[in-house]
């Protein structure tokens, strides 16, 4: 008998294949993302959650753009061609989404950093923070 795993056949490899591969042009992960910092990154690494969660920790090197924040004007700081990945509180949180969707709508270039601050922090990176006033 089934179990509620393989009830549902997986899919053919070669659609498999697919679906998998594709989600790469979507998302990174934490791995790669501090990978990338460390060496010289070709990106700009958003972090869309408010200013008080941003200052509190956010990953070193990121920018703090609250989603609803994402316009064609603010956005006219970086090149066309810039590639932006965004990232939020973690799994739990669709900030990051919020944010790609509204940089795509925009025509821009962009990728979720999948886990965002509970990943990072689970891969055993540190965050920085920012004095507020």
């Amino acid at each position: 008998m089934a179990t509620s795993v393989t009830a549902i056949a997986p899919a053919p490899g070669d659609l498999a294949r697919e679906h998998f591969a594709s989600a790469f042009t979507f998302e990174t992960d934490c791995w790669d993302v501090h990978d990338a910092l460390e060496k010289e990154a070709d990106f700009v690494l958003l972090d869309v959650r408010g200013p008080s969660l941003f200052a509190a920790g956010h990953i070193p090197g990121a920018i703090n753009l609250p989603h609803g924040k994402i316009t064609r004007s603010k956005m006219a700081a970086w090149p066309e061609e810039t590639i932006f990945v965004t990232y939020c509180a973690g799994p739990h949180c669709n900030g990051a989404a919020r944010g790609a969707l509204r940089l795509a709508e925009l025509g821009r270039p962009v990728k979720i950093m999948a886990g965002g601050v509970a990943g990072w922090l689970d891969e055993g990176f540190t965050l920085a923070t920012t004095a507020t006033g």
